[in-house]
């Protein structure tokens, strides 16, 4: 069993950058594939990125070219770079890990003013 801490959230002004960090404890994120998933209010839950056990990076379409995600296994932590933030990033990010069933982390604020 994994559990997963997300941090680096906070109030940005558009076109700025912020990296999120989700820290995992209980299980090494060298087992799993690991993403990013964010929730804007009265939105659905939307998928961002993933980054598989051997590092191959995925990316939604309308966050490709400015986020980046990446991993260290030795901190036993995924990262997600956002570059040149809009407004509409505005949302609650989630760290994921997958395997046989999905693991969630509470949730980091990004708020991205105009």
């Amino acid at each position: 069993q994994v559990q997963l801490v997300e941090s680096g959230g906070g109030l940005v002004q558009a076109g700025g950058s912020l990296r999120l960090s989700c820290l995992a404890s209980g299980s090494s994120i060298s087992s799993y594939a690991m993403g990013w998933y964010r929730q804007a209010p009265g939105k659905q839950r939307e998928w961002v990125a993933t980054i598989t056990s051997d590092g191959t990076p995925t990316y939604a379409g309308n966050v490709k070219g400015r986020f980046t995600i990446s991993k260290d296994n030795a901190k036993n932590t995924v990262y997600l770079q956002m570059n040149s933030l809009k407004p509409e990033d505005t949302a609650v990010y989630y760290c994921l890990a997958i395997s046989h069933r999905n693991y969630w982390g509470q949730g980091t604020q990004v708020t991205v003013s105009s």
